[in-house]
């Protein structure tokens, strides 16, 4: 006969618990993962438009995070980031109108692109600028 010093029932108690543990510091991860990722899109095309920022008002999950941007027309849009990419979901700030039925677009710059003429314009000079100084630097 073999003696333990624990039951193996309260092992089985101890792993389930450390793994759920584990998971829900994977799921919080998650869910400031997805809002960083939001921040990293609003810090790369935020000088290409009026205003953009990440709401505070929408809940961000693990799956899911809202930015909300004006263009330089000065229309405003509720854009949701999810796996599957970006789409509008309201044609105001801090909102979500579920009878929309958007594409998604892969990139912040391809929806851009379709939202706002004036930000085509704006991104595609500081592009411009951006390889003229290249071309500068790799002359001098």
């Amino acid at each position: 006969r073999m003696e333990t010093d624990c039951n193996p029932m309260e092992l089985t108690n101890n792993t389930e618990s450390e793994e759920d543990s584990d998971y829900r510091d994977f799921e919080e991860a998650d869910v400031k993962d997805m809002r960083l990722e939001a921040e990293a899109i609003v810090n790369d095309v935020r000088f290409a438009v009026s205003n953009m920022f990440v709401s505070k008002t929408l809940p961000c999950a693990e799956d899911v995070a809202y930015i909300n941007v004006e263009t330089r027309e000065r229309r405003r849009y509720c854009v949701e980031l999810t796996d599957s990419g970006l789409r509008v979901v309201a044609y105001d700030f801090d909102q979500t109108d579920d009878s929309l039925q958007n594409p998604y677009h892969e990139t912040v710059y391809s929806l851009l692109d379709t939202l706002s003429p004036a930000y085509r314009e704006v991104f595609g000079n500081a592009l411009l600028q951006r390889l003229e100084a290249l071309k500068r630097d790799s002359q001098s």
